[in-house]
């Protein structure tokens, strides 16, 4: 049984002066899987990680959806504190409000709340379909990079 927990940063004011980001955290918190709701300031804070650890203990979480900005900034901080929570780092996923919802609507807007709630349950549902991953390694055999489109690189006379 999937027991999500979710987490919604404002980024300061990055995220929270235009996403009603309490709203989000309370729109979500009766979506099926999700056990438990919160927003917080700066999520990827010590304190932020912190949060996330303890809410994954107390209330026996078995994934995470943090609700913030690019994955590309964050993905992996946010992996290695649930996995220090005892979590496999991919019962994460991540839903960016800040580049799609935040920068792209002016002002406290209720369209990008609503936006940013639909990014979130979407991010919850695809959490819940996620398996459990293990890092590996794979050989490589450098002939198989060779550029077949250039006869002369490819090592062909």
């Amino acid at each position: 049984m999937e027991r999500v927990g979710v987490f919604i940063c404002h980024c300061g004011s990055n995220i929270g002066a235009v996403v009603d980001c309490a709203k989000v955290a309370e729109n979500v918190r009766d979506y099926p899987g999700v056990a438990y709701s919160t927003d917080y300031k700066y999520m990827c804070s010590e304190p932020g990680q912190e949060m996330i650890q303890n809410a994954i203990k107390e209330h026996k979480l078995n994934r995470v959806v943090v609700a913030s900005c690019s994955p590309r900034m964050h993905e992996k901080t946010f992996r290695a504190c649930v996995e220090k929570a005892g979590l496999n780092p991919y019962m994460f996923e991540m839903a960016n409000i800040r580049e799609h919802c935040s920068w792209v609507h002016a002002g406290k807007n209720e369209e990008a709340t609503a936006k940013a709630t639909d990014l979130v349950k979407m991010a919850v549902s695809k959490v819940c379909k996620n398996e459990q991953l293990q890092k590996g390694h794979a050989p490589v055999t450098k002939r198989a990079l060779r550029d077949r489109r250039d006869p002369v690189r490819a090592g062909y006379r």
